[in-house]
């Protein structure tokens, strides 16, 4: 049973892998297997995380400096992570940004860069990785989402608007690419307590997040693990154009 989840041998390709969410799961990744490459746009951050995710593990770890608003440097990510690994067989599509605004108050500038770095770098690095994937008839991508994607919260205009359109993104991938075996899935984590709740919400405001939920707490960034290797390994093979919300029950309410 603990083969579904081994990935031994497989290379994961995740954005935003420098700290919070995507640091966890690039470590999850490597603790079952695999090895792992990050990108971020913090080159110090990256090279601590490396050291991070690949402690104890016996994998590797390689990373690349990468805006992702910027569709030259996410072509040039995937490049650089087949010239270290020489393939990709999981992507994880986690990099992204919120910059809270009213609808009347919405610029063009900020709607431009948040639809750019949550929406169409999924876009363009999916497209880039794939065929790869394809040849080898075998892969796993997953974006990461939100519930904000399904609920939303006064001023989220253009983050939930990407959140959506990823699970809708999600779900036509998978019918393009279900027949080369591989499947395309999203995360959608809630009040998950990592950098961007922190700086973002008032202590009232995460309070207010903490008691809608079931559980009555935030999730630490470890407990997106198991539904990440779910999805990366043999373990989720029929599950693909899905959606699995991991929020504490907050969406049952």
């Amino acid at each position: 049973m603990n083969n579904l989840f081994q990935l031994n041998g497989r290379v994961a390709l995740i954005t935003g892998g420098n700290k919070g969410l995507g640091k966890a799961m690039a470590r999850g990744l490597a603790q079952a297997g695999a090895d792992v490459f990050i990108a971020s746009r913090s080159r110090d951050e990256l090279a601590a995380a490396c050291a991070d995710i690949t402690d104890g593990t016996g994998t590797r770890c390689e990373y690349a400096v990468t805006d992702m608003s910027d569709r030259t440097q996410v072509q040039l990510l995937c490049h650089a992570a087949l010239v270290a690994f020489g393939h990709i067989d999981i992507l994880i599509n986690n990099a992204g940004m919120n910059a809270p605004e009213a609808i009347d108050d919405v610029t063009d500038a900020v709607w431009d860069n948040v639809l750019e770095v949550n929406l169409s770098s999924v876009m363009a690095l999916t497209r880039a990785v794939v065929p790869g994937m394809k040849a080898r008839r075998w892969g796993r991508v997953i974006h990461i989402s939100s519930i904000m994607g399904h609920i939303s919260k006064e001023k989220r205009n253009a983050y939930s608007a990407t959140k959506a359109a990823l699970q809708g993104l999600a779900r036509a991938s998978a019918l393009d690419l279900g027949p080369f075996g591989i499947t395309v899935n999203c995360l959608a984590p809630g009040p998950f307590l990592t950098d961007m709740p922190r700086n973002m919400l008032s202590q009232a405001e995460r309070k207010a997040f903490e008691d809608r939920t079931a559980l009555g707490r935030w999730a630490q960034p470890d407990e997106l693990v198991g539904p990440a290797l779910l999805l990366a390994s043999e373990a989720g093979s029929y599950i693909t154009g899905q959606t699995l919300y991991i929020d504490g029950g907050y969406t049952s309410r």
